[in-house]
């Protein structure tokens, strides 16, 4: 109810005391029940107010005056809408599940949601929902019957992943890797360490740190974990990715030993690092439910969040790989293995510029580098960091694909690159 909220928040309450089921941030998406919380960022969220009211919003959460229906007034509503999810999570007796990670953060969190999917009610952020908006969103979502919640965990500097502990108050933290992203705000990749770090430490003595054993900085994690550790990797770890090959469209298949028993896992997903991924998938619901039987059953069909490793066939034939979400040089290494594994006669990467780096040109030459050891093609857009002439039209300058051609298409978000892959699919 709406009056509940308000106490939850230490606002006041305007106009009548309506149910309210979850929240939203985006007056473009907001389902009917939910509460609107309107945030002040590039854009006021209070002048779509009206338009969130119109969707079918029964309750929005307002720092104006209110102009109408049900308000909790409040002195900011982002702090408003931490408070609130904080309130909720207290409400909640189920496991919870943060994921940190500089590369594969989304694809584990994918996974993890499958793989507890398969024998408990599951909620877990959509897509990249992983920061002060997103996560509080995640929970307020969840039914009243979750048997167990998944939230990613992003950061762009220190305190930020704290910060979202005091709301998700993580049982088990998972840290995928540490890498050159968002190195520009936090020092150096020693810096991300660091910040990636504040979610082990924040775990209670009685949670459990799900750790990557294949790179040091995160295995170095253990040390400051309150409670316990579980490590997982590829050939390494409690639980040991062993026997690993790829199918002719890079799909891992491969042995996972455990502390709960062994499989053969087959996955949906491209690329050797989902092995990785779903190994840690794998360790969480072995810590959940001394089992993992059925979570390998259901990451064989496991599919992870858009525009990661998506792989698409031509009517040509041609494949062409959509991992535009994001990049930093350690995923863009990640992708180029990809489809250097996938059975091709001509490998192309149309690669755009990769951002908040602390030493840009050095990030952007080592991709290249790495591009060229793989004998694939660089056609650059938006830079010339890469040492290529760019273009505006990659798509032209690519010209016919067919059978044996494979096209990468990755760069940071702000690159917008999936318009590419949308032209590609058109022709």
């Amino acid at each position: 109810m709406a009056s509940r909220i308000a106490s939850a928040v230490g606002g006041v309450l305007h106009g009548p005391d309506v149910a309210v089921d979850g929240a939203s941030f985006d007056s473009r998406s907001v389902r009917p029940g939910e509460l609107f919380v309107p945030i002040v960022a590039e854009r006021d969220g209070h002048d779509f107010i009206g338009s969130a009211l119109g969707a079918g919003a029964t309750a929005y959460l307002t720092h104006r005056a209110p102009v109408g229906g049900t308000a909790v007034e409040v002195d900011d509503t982002a702090a408003g809408l931490m408070a609130l999810a904080t309130w909720a999570r207290r409400q909640l007796d189920v496991p919870v599940v943060g994921v940190t990670g500089s590369v594969g953060k989304t694809s584990t969190k994918d996974f993890i949601a499958v793989a507890l999917g398969a024998t408990r009610r599951v909620t877990a952020n959509v897509r990249s929902f992983n920061n002060e908006q997103g996560l509080p969103v995640t929970i307020l979502g969840a039914p009243d019957d979750v048997e167990a919640l998944v939230v990613e965990m992003g950061m762009r500097g220190f305190g930020e992943i704290v910060r979202l502990c005091d709301v998700a108050r993580p049982t088990i933290g998972v840290v995928t890797r540490v890498a050159a992203s968002h190195t520009e705000r936090v020092g150096g990749i020693e810096g991300v360490a660091r910040a990636k770090r504040e979610l082990v430490e924040q775990l209670p003595a009685t949670g459990t740190a799900v750790l990557n054993a294949d790179d040091s900085r995160v295995s170095a994690m253990a040390g400051s974990a309150p409670g316990d550790v579980i490590t997982f990797g590829v050939g390494a770890g409690d639980v040991r990715v062993t026997d690993l090959e790829l199918d002719p469209l890079a799909r891992p298949r491969f042995t996972v030993e455990t502390p709960w028993g062994s499989a053969r896992v087959e996955l949906a997903a491209s690329g050797v690092h989902m092995a990785s991924n779903a190994a840690a998938a794998i360790a969480v619901t072995g810590v959940v439910e001394g089992s993992v039987d059925a979570a390998v059953d259901a990451l064989r069909t496991a599919a992870v969040s858009g525009m990661r490793m998506e792989v698409h066939t031509l009517d040509s034939g041609a494949v062409v790989v959509n991992d535009a979400y994001n990049a930093n040089p350690d995923s863009m290494r990640a992708a180029l293995d990809a489809i250097a594994a996938m059975r091709a006669d001509r490998r192309v990467a149309i690669l755009g510029p990769m951002g908040e780096l602390d030493d840009p040109d050095a990030g952007h030459a080592r991709v290249a580098a790495d591009a060229r050891a793989r004998d694939i093609e660089i056609v650059a857009t938006g830079t010339d960091r890469y040492g290529v002439e760019p273009t505006d039209d990659p798509v032209t300058v690519l010209g016919d694909l067919g059978p044996g051609d494979v096209v990468l298409v990755k760069a940071s978000r702000a690159g917008g690159l999936e318009r590419f892959v949308a032209e590609l699919l058109e022709k």
